[in-house]
């Protein structure tokens, strides 16, 4: 089916019936929703000179839900049949009871979609994308005769959805995705090394696999890869750290983002609650949760509740002002909700999430920075880290480091982790770039068994007192 296809209500129930059953089982409860769902996505992958695998999943569904205070009732199924909906309104009740509440206020219109409502693998049929990862593999190989492996993999997926609230208001959205990763593994006196990058986003893949897009990006992951090659031992130890501009703010989102979020701090788990007005971090630093920005891997044109999104402020010039809330935990909390309400599909309910988060620039030459760094490390790319919500402890990995001393950017290093709580980390923040900037379009965020997709940010940043694990003293 094409993309205009998508019509869920007229398919196995009609709006009007879908309607009466949601009213059934949300009477009496203050908020719930309909999410109907269609999705499908496809990956390529291309290792070792050759086609090493493909997929293509499909899937489609409905999601019922009905939320009375704490308590929500939620069910789902893959059949968009008048008799599924009907058991699933059954199980609803069965959850949230008589109820006796009276349906919150529904959500404000939206300014519209962000994002081209495509397929995004239009137009590049399977034999035209196998031969591709063939080109850039090859041209991988090509551009240094250390290159023993490389690895290339295409995705793309398509989501359109459609919500149905109680009072009658229905809001649809598609949701494409396109993202092309490379990674090459290079060798030197028996000694290896990988280099990887990635990318992409809410757009049409054909643009993804220009040549002048490709070619930079097997460029850039090869020239990662030399520099480990190079790499000497981390130091250990108490330090102070540089982050570069763009993917460090991964760590932003990991060690300060999901501290944020409303449920976490409705129910006192977060380092950040009870906090609001508060200094939480070092004067200068605004960070921001954006999910308006066109095209960007975070961005929802409506979130899944069907609340429009909306560029929110969570500390400004070091003060806390709000967290990111779904319907229900910003009723609970007596507040307006964020637009930040996801679900990764019609079998999960909605939860506060992060959108694009990053922090804002500051005035200061990132060259500035790094003159000011004394002794301590310049911390570039990361890999996978670990963070406690509860405490906002995080572990991250460094995939591209480099030793600084007197201002001096010096060997790159391997093996780095750096060890620090973000509460502490935002306090400690001594000099902001004025050189923001957001990833290339390639997070994916994990909460209570559910991924969507996220988007981070950050100019070049420097941190005192962080821990650096390493392997040299």
């Amino acid at each position: 089916m094409s993309i205009a296809d998508f019509t869920p209500f007229k398919e196995g129930f009609d709006r009007e019936d879908a309607l009466k059953v949601l009213r059934a089982a949300t009477d009496g409860a203050e908020d719930g929703e309909l999410f109907v769902e269609r999705a499908h996505s496809e990956s390529l992958v291309f290792d070792d000179g050759r086609l090493r695998g493909s997929s293509y999943t499909a899937s489609q569904g409905f999601g019922l839900r009905a939320v009375s205070g704490e308590v929500t009732g939620y069910a789902h199924s893959t059949e968009l049949t008048l008799p599924a909906l009907t058991r699933a309104a059954e199980t609803v009740r069965l959850a949230v009871g008589n109820g006796g509440g009276s349906l919150a206020l529904p959500p404000a219109a939206g300014p519209g979609p962000l994002y081209q409502p495509i397929d995004p693998a239009e137009g590049l049929d399977i034999a035209t994308r196998i031969e591709l990862l063939r080109q850039i593999d090859a041209f991988a190989r090509s551009l240094d005769p250390r290159v023993v492996q490389a690895t290339v993999s295409i995705q793309t997926s398509l989501q359109q959805v459609a919500i149905l609230r109680p009072e009658g208001g229905l809001v649809t959205d598609t949701r494409p995705m396109a993202r092309l990763n490379v990674a090459v593994i290079v060798e030197d006196n028996a000694r290896r090394e990988s280099g990887g990058t990635g990318g992409g986003g809410r757009v049409s893949l054909a643009g993804l696999v220009q040549p002048a897009h490709w070619q930079a990006q097997v460029r850039e992951a090869l020239r990662i890869a030399l520099v480990n090659l190079r790499a000497e031992p981390a130091p250990a130890g108490v330090m102070d750290v540089v982050l570069g501009p763009g993917w460090p703010g991964i760590l932003l989102h990991e060690a300060v983002g999901h501290g944020l979020e409303g449920d976490f701090n409705r129910k006192g788990h977060s380092a950040f609650a009870g906090l609001l007005g508060q200094r939480v971090a070092a004067p200068g630093v605004t960070v921001i949760d954006d999910g308006t920005i066109p095209d960007r891997r975070g961005s929802i044109s409506v979130d899944d509740e069907g609340t429009p999104p909306a560029r929110n402020v969570l500390i400004e010039d070091g003060i806390l002002t709000g967290y990111l809330q779904d319907r229900q935990n910003a009723r609970l909390m007596g507040v307006a909700p964020t637009g930040n309400g996801r679900r990764e599909s019609y079998a999960h309910a909605p939860m506060p999430r992060m959108t694009n988060t990053f922090m804002l620039g500051g005035d200061t030459a990132p060259d500035a920075i790094l003159s000011d760094l004394k002794d301590g490390i310049y911390a570039v790319g990361f890999g996978g880290g670990q963070v406690d919500i509860t405490n906002g402890k995080f572990v991250f990995s460094c995939t591209e480091a480099y030793r600084v001393r007197n201002g001096v950017v010096g060997a790159p290093i391997r093996g780095a982790t750096l060890i620090g709580d973000g509460a502490t980390a935002l306090q400690q923040i001594r000099a902001i770039g004025d050189d923001m900037g957001l990833d290339p379009g390639m997070g994916t965020c994990g909460k209570q068994g559910q991924w969507v997709p996220v988007g981070v940010g950050l100019p070049t940043l420097m941190i005192g007192g962080l821990t650096v694990g390493g392997s040299a003293a």
